[in-house]
């Protein structure tokens, strides 16, 4: 797994996102993404209830930046388990969830998640604090899994963090040919390992971790002002001046799998 997780190490934790941690909830586009991915989630997972009561589920967010995600998502869960690689993103949430109207069911976590039993993740039993960890009814991951070589190594790690007949609910945007590279301007492809998530072979990958019902499902689109031509934007990473850029609309998808059901 250490492949797996130096892809991590560089993807979540490196400097780019410790250093945009702060103005991250500026942007109303990951704002937008974020609704449009619960949007989705929720329609596709009928045990998500608002409000979850007891057999409600445990969440696991993966790549969970500041929580945006993970904070609209809190009601419909019975915790979720906010993790992320970069501590800058991870100190911003436990700002936010000091505040007296934030969720009181989200849990954050500054962590490279490379291990199902690290001890970072809450233990399954509090009575034996140093025993296995929490096991998940669902994961989900947001504009995380184009920033990841190791693909496989990472699904590995969501599939051990599972309980049995737990799912997986992955959104990115989509690799739908050439044009997608324009989703990240020049200034911002530190850490980006793919233009998108390639359906066909996401498909192929979660069978061969060992997901089962596995779908690969295009799920909303949004546009994107994005660079012209390669650079257009500068070192900032954004249009700055009137007429820059162009409009481009970007498919998501949903990648959703199954763990197997396990003798206990």
């Amino acid at each position: 797994m250490a492949s797996a997780a130096s892809s991590l190490r560089a993807a979540s934790g490196n400097e780019r996102f410790n250093d945009e941690a702060a103005k991250w909830d500026s942007n109303p586009f990951v704002h937008e993404a974020s609704k449009q991915a619960l949007k989705a989630i929720v329609a596709k997972f009928p045990a998500l209830r608002q409000p979850p009561g007891e057999q409600g589920l445990d969440i696991l967010e993966v790549g969970c930046g500041t929580g945006l995600l993970s904070s609209i998502m809190a009601p419909y869960a019975k915790r979720i388990v906010a993790v992320d690689a970069a501590a800058g993103m991870i100190d911003v949430l436990k700002t936010k969830l000091q505040s007296s109207d934030a969720p009181r069911n989200i849990s954050p976590v500054a962590a490279l998640l490379q291990d199902p039993e690290d001890k970072s993740l809450p233990p399954q039993n509090d009575e034996d604090p140093g025993g296995r960890r929490l096991k998940f009814d669902l994961i989900t991951s947001h504009l995380v899994l184009h920033h990841i070589a190791d693909l496989k190594g990472v699904l590995a790690t969501m599939l051990g963090c599972l309980k049995s007949n737990g799912w997986v609910a992955l959104t990115d945007f989509e690799d739908y040919g050439p044009e997608a590279k324009s989703f990240h301007a020049q200034a911002k492809m530190g850490g980006v390992e793919r233009h998108g998530i390639n359906a066909d072979a996401m498909e192929k990958l979660m069978n061969e971790v060992g997901f089962v019902n596995v779908r690969v499902v295009r799920a909303w689109s949004m546009d994107k002002v994005v660079e012209k031509y390669e650079g257009e934007f500068g070192d900032a990473g954004k249009a700055s001046q009137p007429g820059q850029g162009q409009i481009r609309s970007f498919p998501f998808v949903l990648c959703m799998g199954e763990k197997k059901y396990c003798q206990p």
